[in-house]
């Protein structure tokens, strides 16, 4: 099945961010082996040539590494996938946030909505 990518943005921006969300929620773990590009280029339903600029692009931020006869692995660098991680959190955030207060919350609305939400989600 297809990944789900918009017409909004860039094909490889988008690529790059789902490779990010799966690196840091430990779909792809620190050190694991990646597929190949043509792999996850099907995958995604992609060219190749789009997902190897997704690909430099994770491998530029130090997120995968490239070993010339072992193909790419995850960074085992913990700490950077945790940052990456907080980076990812804090875009939602604040996506979040502005919609909230474009929706005419107050901050103390949105704090009683996300409580009042709280369980729905399975992480009380």
């Amino acid at each position: 099945m297809a990944w789900d990518l918009g017409t909004d943005r860039p094909i490889y921006a988008q690529l790059v961010e789902k490779l990010e969300v799966q690196i840091v929620s430990g779909y792809y773990p620190p050190g694991g082996k990646l597929p190949s590009v043509r792999e996850l280029a099907s995958v995604a339903a992609v060219t190749p040539n789009t997902m190897q600029k997704a690909f430099a692009e994770l491998e530029r931020r130090g997120l995968i590494i490239t070993q010339r006869t072992n193909g790419r692995t995850v960074t085992e660098d913990n700490e950077l996938i945790q940052q990456t991680r907080l980076n990812l959190a804090e875009q939602c955030m604040e996506t979040f946030f502005k919609r909230m207060q474009e929706l005419g919350y107050t901050q103390e609305e949105v704090v009683k909505l996300l409580d009042a939400m709280r369980g729905r989600y399975g992480n009380e």
